[in-house]
C-alpha cells in the first residue's frame, strides 16, 4: 500500500508526523518516533522570549562599566557566552539530523518580528529541513484593530521567507475574522504550508494559593472537528500544503483528515497518552483501511471529501450548523 505524501516540498513515506512537544528534547525519543513510523518530526519550540532575554543579558554585560574607563572596552565578553539556550537548540538540530533519516523541522514560537528572524537563518545553517512558525498570540490591547494583528502575522512570514531558503510552515490560530482570506494572504506571503490549528491553553486559578496557574489538557478526537472543517474548505483554494493538528488519536482521525485534503496529520497528545509506538499502530490501521476500501494510495483518497469534491458543499458552512441543531435528539427530552 502506497502511503507516501508530499509536505513542504518533501516526499514523506506516510502522512504521520510527530508534532512539537517536550518529547522532542530527547534525541532518543526522536529516534523512537522514526522507528515507530513517523515520517517527520517537529522539534520542541524555541520561544521568542528566550531569545530576547538572552540578548538583553548580552547587552547588559557588554555595556556595564564601559562609561568608567576606556580600557573597559577591551574586556567585552564573547557574545556566545550568553546564548546557552539558543546555541543548545541549534546543536539539538544538528544532532537530530545525525540520528535520524527523516526530515527534522525546527519550531519558532513568537508573536512579533522581534529578534528571531535572523535566528531562522541559524536554524537553516544548523541543518533544519524546514521551519514551523508558531504564531501564538493573544491580543489584549483594546486599541489594536484585528487588521493590525493579521498584518503582523503576514509580516512575520514575509520576513522569515526573505531570511531563509528552506520551506516554512505557519501554525495558526483559528481566531481570524476571515480564515479563508488569512490563509490566502499567508500563501501569497510565502508560506509553504499551513498547520491548522494551534490550541490555546487557558489559565486556571488555584483556590488554595489564590494564584493563576497553567492548566494543560491533552486533546481528544473531538478537537479535530475545527481543523477538519477548515482544511476541507481550503483544499485547492491555496497553493500551500495543509497540515492537520489537534485531536488526531486514531487511524480513523487520520483518514478523515486526509479525505478533506490534509497533506499530513500531526500528533502529540496521542504519543503522550499511549506512547510513541502508537504511530506504528495507526500506520498499520490506515494501510489496512485503504486496502479494504480499495484505495491504492493516500494521494488517491486525499481531498475526496473536501468542500470542492463534496456533493453537499454546504456541509462545511452555516447550513450544517442549522441542520445539526434541528436533528439533535436529547435522551432527556421525553
Amino acid at each position: 500500500m502506497n502511503l507516501k505524501t508530499t509536505y513542504l516540498g518533501m516526499e514523506l513515506k506516510s502522512p504521520l508526523v510527530a508534532s512539537a512537544s517536550p518529547l522532542m528534547q530527547d534525541l532518543d525519543n526522536i529516534k523512537k518516533f522514526e522507528d515507530a513510523g513517523a515520517a517527520a518530526v517537529v522539534l520542541h519550540s524555541l520561544y521568542e522570549e528566550e531569545i530576547r532575554l538572552e540578548r538583553q543579558a548580552l547587552m547588559h554585560h557588554l555595556e556595564h562599566g564601559t562609561e568608567s574607563y576606556a580600557e573597559a572596552l577591551s574586556y567585552f565578553p564573547k557574545p556566545q557566552v550568553f546564548y546557552a539556550k539558543t546555541d543548545a537548540y541549534l546543536e539539538h538540530i544538528r544532532k537530530a539530523r545525525e540520528v535520524v533519516d527523516i526530515p527534522v523541522i525546527a519550531s519558532l514560537n513568537g508573536s512579533s518580528l522581534g529578534g528571531w528572524i535572523d535566528f531562522a537563518q541559524q536554524m537553516q545553517e544548523a541543518g533544519a529541513s524546514a521551519i514551523e512558525l508558531n504564531t501564538y498570540n493573544v491580543p489584549t490591547d483594546p486599541n489594536q484593530a484585528g487588521s493590525e494583528v493579521e498584518q503582523l502575522t503576514v509580516d512575520i512570514v514575509e520576513a522569515v521567507r526573505d531570511a531563509v531558503s528552506i520551506p516554512i510552515a505557519v501554525k495558526l490560530s483559528p481566531y481570524f475574522s476571515n480564515m479563508a482570506n488569512m490563509a490566502k494572504r499567508l500563501d501569497h506571503a510565502g508560506a509553504n504550508a499551513l498547520v491548522l490549528f494551534n490550541r490555546f491553553y487557558q489559565p486556571d486559578i488555584d483556590l488554595e494559593t489564590l494564584e493563576h496557574e497553567p492548566n494543560i489538557l491533552l486533546s481528544t478526537s473531538y478537537d479535530m472537528r475545527l481543523p477538519l472543517r477548515w482544511i476541507g474548505i481550503l483544499f485547492k483554494q491555496i497553493e500551500a500544503d495543509l497540515a492537520a493538528t489537534s485531536g488526531i488519536h486514531s487511524a480513523e482521525d487520520v483518514i478523515k483528515m486526509l479525505m478533506v485534503g490534509a497533506n499530513v496529520t500531526m500528533m502529540t497528545s496521542a504519543a503522550l497518552k499511549y506512547g510513541i509506538d502508537i504511530f506504528q499502530t495507526i500506520e498499520a490501521a490506515v494501510a489496512e483501511w485503504l486496502r479494504v476500501n480499495e484505495y491504492e494510495s493516500v494521494e488517491q483518497m486525499r481531498g475526496s471529501m473536501s468542500q470542492l469534491h463534496s456533493s453537499d458543499a454546504s456541509a462545511f458552512e452555516r447550513a450544517q450548523y442549522m441542520r445539526g441543531l434541528k436533528t439533535y435528539f436529547s435522551p432527556n427530552s421525553k
